[in-house]
């Protein structure tokens, strides 16, 4: 399993999101979110950097590579 979607479900949970609030907050179509999160479809470098910045952490933290976040600012 890809780390990717446990740390995107576990930010969004943090923040009290549902997967349709967060695919309207990147103007995304909930069902593409959903598959980001679930592991269905490869989560863009895009997306990847939009998601960190929003959450404050660093990408090697969403990646997996890294199991304590660090914060961007």
């Amino acid at each position: 399993m890809k780390k990717y979607e446990n740390r995107l479900k576990d930010l969004r949970q943090d923040k009290d999101l549902t997967q349709a609030e967060v695919a309207k907050i990147f103007f995304l179509q909930p069902t593409q979110y959903r598959r980001y999160e679930n592991g269905e479809s490869d989560l863009p470098l895009e997306w990847a950097k939009k998601f960190a910045q929003y959450y404050n952490v660093s990408i090697d933290y969403i990646a997996g590579m890294i199991d304590t976040p660090k914060k961007l600012y």
